[in-house]
């Protein structure tokens, strides 16, 4: 799950050794589908062994993270085609020679900054003050300008959210055109979370209709707390990742955004020194229910200054096929997918020595999602009776640098995206407890909600509200991308209950993005093997009902998204 786009690093094996690669385990997960016991027609067997050795090949040392681009994912993500090919699966990647693979190619432009460090000056009442990239400020790089210099007066917009179905419209009265805009960050208390997560991330866009050259991001009392300033400072550096497409031009969503930056309390101050309305003011109403803060032009104006160079990277998405049986829904198609990328290694900091552990493993983020797609598939595969509609198993790339693979593929699907009738997307399961209960972030939007529901109720597992809306995790995971192709979608996770609240709050806080997410974790393998049932079960249902997953009628994304296809009543 990304927090924002991580740090591509290579890895100086000779430098810094860490720790000790279980190579002769890594290999013999290889031999997995040979291993595993045959299931019976009636109750399918999911092997908590088949699912520690998936994990533990794909977060060993020897993979050194999987980052994006390098070639430890291009080793993991030839395990994942071998599993694919041992279990009989077809192959869904791109054509060759009319012969079909199991990798969709992905070209990515990878922007990094130069030794000149970015830089943003406020010029306004009180004179000019300029900070550097990474102290009270935080300047993104613009992967189509090298060598940026944007100057423009400020205007601030609220929180830069306009949408007529919860009455805002924070652009209203406003000249912005050929200026930089400054907004809150996430959204108003008491809009719905999802919906708010969404058009919290899409406020560049709403920006650049506008006229906009640049946006400003401030932060409301409840985001700091959920992000505070040094978090987002840790993940300053990295690089910045977007595909390419296929007439070689990196994708942007708001290209007439030119330049971007996130801004700490010194720099706060001085784009609002003369302002009408004080930064602490605006914050207390921000922070109440319904609280939306009006905007004004301000005083001050802005430079911004950076250096970045780019290059061009591949990497791919691995794409496995399990036919339906059914000739009437065989060309309906249900995707499961996991992101098999991480962060790779962590660059070296003072006072590291070259026995400390810089490795990111990502054995929960996310090789335990693949391990669960993985033990899916196998018992799919398995099955005497096949399901009716085609399933699609996926193991996305780029998760980690914003979705990426999974944004690709939804644009450019192995099949035409209208045959994709759902997703479901597993990301960080934590297999720490044994989980009660499960959350499918999404599930209120269509009737998948019902379907995950009654799909887990005879393991005794219950569906559970998102119990972090704060995170805006919905837009954080790789369903977020069927979605806005219009496909019904959730993201399942291992709920809060029976020790879960307890464990994210660890992990989250922990060793989320850090190299403790290791086998050396307690994790709990049955929990495992209960979470890959609960996923075949989910997976088996929407692939053996007579009717697809289908949008609510009214409701936000599949009004916006796929307005023109059948709903189902509430």
């Amino acid at each position: 799950m990304p927090g924002k786009k991580i740090r591509f690093q290579t890895f100086d094996e000779s430098a810094s050794p860490m720790k000790r690669p279980v190579a002769l385990a890594a290999i013999a997960a290889l031999l997995l589908p040979a291993a595993l016991p045959a299931q019976s027609p009636a109750e399918p067997v999911f092997s908590a062994a088949a699912v520690r050795a998936h994990v533990d090949f794909l977060s060993d040392d020897l993979l050194k993270g999987r980052d994006t681009g390098s070639e430890e994912h291009e080793i993991a993500a030839r395990y994942v085609a071998s599993q694919f090919e041992g279990m009989g699966l077809k192959p869904g990647g791109d054509t060759k020679e009319g012969k079909g693979g199991w990798y969709q190619r992905i070209g990515f432009q990878k922007t990094e900054r130069t030794a000149t460090p970015g830089t943003l000056t406020v010029t306004g009442p009180a004179g000019g003050k300029t900070w550097a990239h990474g102290t009270d400020v935080l300047v993104s790089m613009n992967t189509a300008e090298p060598a940026l210099d944007v100057s423009a007066p400020l205007v601030f917009v609220g929180y830069g959210i306009e949408n007529a179905r919860f009455g805002l419209n924070d652009y209203a009265g406003l000249d912005v055109r050929g200026k930089i805009v400054v907004a809150l960050r996430g959204y108003p208390k008491g809009l719905p979370s999802e919906e708010g997560a969404h058009l919290s991330a899409t406020k560049a866009q709403a920006a650049q209709a506008h006229g906009a050259i640049g946006m400003l991001s401030v932060g409301t009392i409840q985001s700091m707390k959920a992000r505070p300033w040094s978090r987002m400072v840790h993940f300053a550096d990295e690089p910045d990742f977007t595909w390419v497409g296929v007439d070689g031009k990196p994708f942007d969503e708001a290209p007439g955004i030119r330049a971007s930056a996130s801004l700490n309390e010194p720099a706060v101050d001085a784009v609002f020194a003369g302002a009408p309305t004080t930064i602490a003011a605006i914050r207390k109403q921000a922070d109440k229910a319904g609280g939306k803060p009006k905007g004004f032009p301000l005083k001050a104006s802005v430079r911004i200054k950076i250096e970045s160079r780019s290059e061009r990277v591949t990497s791919p998405n691995v794409v496995g096929i399990l036919p339906g049986s059914d000739p009437a829904l065989k060309d309906q198609y249900v995707v499961l997918s996991a992101h098999l990328d991480h962060i790779g290694v962590t660059p070296a900091k003072p006072g590291d020595t070259p026995e400390t552990d810089r490795i990111n493993n990502g054995a929960l983020d996310n090789a335990a999602g693949i391990a669960t797609m993985l033990e899916v598939a196998r018992a799919m595969a398995q099955a005497p009776v096949k399901p009716r509609r085609s399933i699609i198993f996926l193991a996305s790339t780029g998760e980690e640098k914003g979705l990426l693979g999974a944004d690709y593929f939804a644009r450019h699907p192995a099949v035409p995206v209208k045959q994709i009738v759902g997703n479901v997307d597993l990301d960080m399961p934590l297999l720490l407890y044994p989980f009660t209960d499960v959350i499918a972030f999404g599930a209120d939007h269509s009737t998948l909600g019902p379907i995950v529901a009654k799909a887990v109720a005879p393991m005794n597992v219950r569906l559970s509200p998102d119990p972090m809306p704060q995170e805006t995790i919905f837009v954080r995971s790789d369903h977020y991308m069927f979605v806005k192709q219009g496909v019904p979608a959730v993201f399942l996770a291992t709920g809060f209950a029976n020790g879960g609240e307890k464990a994210w709050g660890e992990f989250l806080g922990g060793n989320y993005h850090h190299p403790g997410d290791d086998m050396s974790q307690k994790i709990d393998w049955d929990a495992g093997a209960r979470f890959a049932e609960a996923n075949y079960r989910i997976t088996r249902a929407m692939a053996d009902s007579d009717t697809p997953p289908a949008w609510y009628q009214g409701d936000f994304f599949g009004d916006i998204f796929a307005a023109g296809a059948v709903k189902a009543a509430r």
